[in-house]
């Protein structure tokens, strides 16, 4: 008999689609005669406990735990999965869903619930940053500035890929860009890097789709690190659209290498405050420096839709 299914479900967002999503993926699973039990979150602030829980329940019936929302819900989840070593599977709501797109889960709930139903584990390597798991990305600097605005364009606009967009071109030419003085350390080699922004990729689509040569990296263990100095509005527009067809990594104001683990301190702090806020999977969090960046020792069980699954 398959292994029941514990589903986070994210109703935080997306109103009436949200509430007719759940309804395909509980009949898709049950046509399936897959057992399961729907842990249904309206609060962002209440998905720690709801993954927790999800993952006791999995853990005690041989089970395994599902998220279904967008990239940063499948993070929250991800954080306790990993930890527990259980299978884990994902239905995807986001805007971008980076994370499902990589690993062949198809973006409609539908097909994504039917391909859950037959899915295979497959191991898939997860980055850390102080010890909290990152799926597609992990940055700071610049670009968490750009998920705040992000989600300011959202709540007004609702969650679509034009408010994204439309936002980002507002934060590049409206926003100050801060200035990150950052000391980097890694086997064997150490170096000074002045930026406005550190963005450390372990997605190979993500990071093929804006051109960074290093995306090949992360299928061999590796995870990629993205430097951008700070520039004005318009140069930093020109940029913004190097990425958009695939040709930021050859810009002479970007640098970008791979690593198995890195440290970064910054020499130059800010008074009164002795965090800093990093962006990861699109969710904002601060931590203490130095940031240690690295690959997490055992990858995630991920199910995947047979066929990728080999």
């Amino acid at each position: 008999m398959p292994p029941p299914l514990f589903i986070v479900f994210n109703l935080g967002s997306g109103g009436q689609d949200r509430q007719a999503a759940l309804r395909t993926i509980e009949e898709e699973l049950g046509a399936a005669r897959r057992t399961l039990q729907v842990l249904r979150v309206v609060r962002g602030a209440d998905l720690p406990a709801a993954a927790a829980r999800a993952v006791e329940l999995a853990a005690r019936a041989g089970g395994a735990v599902v998220a279904a929302g967008g990239d940063g819900t499948v993070n929250c989840v991800v954080q306790a999965v990993l930890r527990a070593g259980l299978p884990f599977g994902v239905v995807p709501l986001g805007t971008f869903n980076y994370f499902a797109r990589t690993h062949g889960i198809p973006n409609e709930t539908q097909l994504a619930a039917r391909a859950l139903a037959t899915a295979r584990e497959q191991p898939v390597q997860v980055g850390l940053v102080n010890g909290r798991a990152f799926l597609v990305n992990a940055s700071l600097g610049f670009y968490p500035l750009l998920l705040e605005d992000r989600e300011a364009f959202t709540r007004q606009y609702g969650r679509a890929r034009w408010v994204a967009l439309a936002s980002a071109l507002a934060s590049l030419m409206l926003r100050r860009q801060p200035k990150l003085h950052l000391k980097i350390e890694g086997p064997g080699e150490g170096r000074l890097l002045n930026a406005s922004t550190l963005f450390v990729g372990n997605n190979a689509l993500q990071l093929e789709q804006v051109g960074i040569p290093q995306a090949e990296a992360v299928a061999r263990g590796k995870l990629a690190a993205v430097c951008v100095q700070a520039q004005a509005a318009w140069p930093l527009l020109a940029l913004a659209l190097r990425g958009a067809v695939g040709r930021l990594g050859s810009a002479s104001s970007v640098e970008s290498f791979s690593f198995r683990q890195m440290e970064v301190a910054l020499p130059a702090r800010r008074r009164g405050r002795a965090d800093i806020k990093v962006a990861v999977d699109g969710e904002n969090t601060r931590m203490s420096p130095p940031l240690v960046f690295g690959v997490a020792p055992e990858p995630l069980r991920l199910l995947c839709p047979p066929g990728v699954a080999e």
